[in-house]
């Protein structure tokens, strides 16, 4: 996967378009990613052990890694992602303007 946990990502497409958020979980297997404050839903939870909660809290969900390009810490734009080689290491970086991506 060319997005990795911690990298800020925009949504092209659904009911959360143009948002932008930090990626906080990564599911490559399923091409999946959880980005903070996107696809929210409520979910109800019941109290399991004296002391705990019940109530109703705010969980995001995954949204498939296809919906989502990375946000150019230089530009400042959603873009995709390309490769290039530096001392036998590969970097990835912005096809826009070229600047490398942590």
């Amino acid at each position: 996967m060319k997005i990795k946990k911690g990298d800020n990502v925009q949504v092209l497409s659904g009911n959360d378009k143009g948002a932008k958020g930090e990626v906080l979980q990564v599911n490559p297997k399923s091409d999946k990613i959880i980005v903070k404050d996107v696809n929210v839903r409520k979910k109800h939870v019941k109290a399991r052990k004296q002391g705990d909660e019940s109530g109703i809290i705010s969980v995001e969900c995954a949204i498939p890694v296809s919906k989502v390009n990375i946000v150019c810490p230089k530009c400042g734009k959603a873009t995709k992602i390309g490769y290039s080689m530096e001392k036998d290491k590969k970097i990835r970086v912005c096809k826009k303007c070229g600047a490398n991506l942590k």
